[in-house]
């Protein structure tokens, strides 16, 4: 007896399981990913001339989780970065390398993290300084300062000081865009993404004296209403969540990055390979503060 599942196929014999084409398919891509270890061959994988652009949330000592990387991967992570020849480089070069403003003279990686929780300072800060590596983090700054878990603005002025840290837009207090279109008038939501918009931009800029002008969507969900309005909002560029490495030419509204966990750094470029986008989006809300 021969079960069908698309997937799977049970060939009648106790234990036995057959792989359907798709997981045949998914198989052999991980499987290249994790046999690559040449710089050549990652170049390959990842693509010439695209640049990873790495995106994390939490980092614990030993706790993991859909958003939390444990340091001991983190740091297995950027070990593999520096053994295939990446050298990580502030998110706005990468940027200008994208859009042809900048020249990268061998292959660059971008690190980022999202929503400001309090280990970013806790745990990651220590590594930036004694690995010398620049970090962007994207925050909603409805939270800072209020909320238990997030960054405080103190923490962030000592980490900006650093030289190492910058700081951009999460939006003011990361909405659902999906959601709130739905709850809105027209007019209304349109209003609502502009606040969201310009909010983050002016509180970030009036705590911190820094120029904001780039954005991670929340949920990485983006479309061509919010990219028009983040261009009309002085974004030059924003990120999306999902898609593999950025590659030259990328839109600079929707700009992919690779989510990070506690997995390889192989196995993440294979699960988001290029010009994909995640299904299935982030199934938490971030904890935030009250707008």
């Amino acid at each position: 007896m021969m079960l069908r599942t698309g997937y799977w196929r049970y060939a009648g014999r106790p234990g036995i399981l057959r792989a359907g084409p798709h997981v045949l398919a998914t198989l052999l891509m991980v499987a290249a990913a994790l046999s690559c270890t040449a710089p050549s061959c990652m170049a390959e994988t990842i693509g010439t001339g695209a640049i990873p652009i790495l995106v994390y949330h939490r980092f614990d000592p030993v706790r993991r989780g859909p958003t939390t990387v444990t340091i001991a991967a983190f740091e297995r992570q950027l070990d593999w970065l520096a053994a295939h020849r990446y050298r990580i480089v502030p998110l706005r070069q990468a940027v200008d390398i994208l859009q042809d403003i900048a020249a990268s003279d061998g292959p660059v990686a971008a690190i980022t993290a999202d929503d400001g929780h309090v280990s970013v300072y806790t745990q990651l800060y220590p590594i930036i300084l004694r690995r010398h590596v620049p970090v962007t983090l994207f925050l909603y700054p409805s939270a800072i300062s209020r909320a238990s878990y997030a960054l405080t603005w103190a923490q962030l002025a000592e980490m900006l000081r650093s030289g190492l840290v910058s700081v951009q837009s999460h939006t003011y207090w990361h909405p659902n865009f999906r959601v709130e279109r739905a709850r809105l008038a027209p007019d209304a939501y349109r209003t609502f993404i502009a606040d969201q918009l310009a909010r983050s931009k002016s509180v970030l800029a009036q705590h911190l004296a820094v120029p904001i002008d780039m954005l991670a969507w929340p949920f990485g969900i983006a479309d061509p209403e919010l990219c028009a309005a983040a261009r009309r909002a002085g974004y030059r560029a924003a990120f999306g969540y999902g898609g593999g490495a950025a590659r030259p030419g990328v839109d600079p509204m929707d700009i992919p990055r690779i989510p990070m966990s506690d997995i390889s750094m192989p196995g993440a470029i294979a699960e988001h390979p290029p010009a994909a986008r995640l299904t299935t989006r982030l199934t938490t809300t971030p904890e935030r503060a009250a707008p």
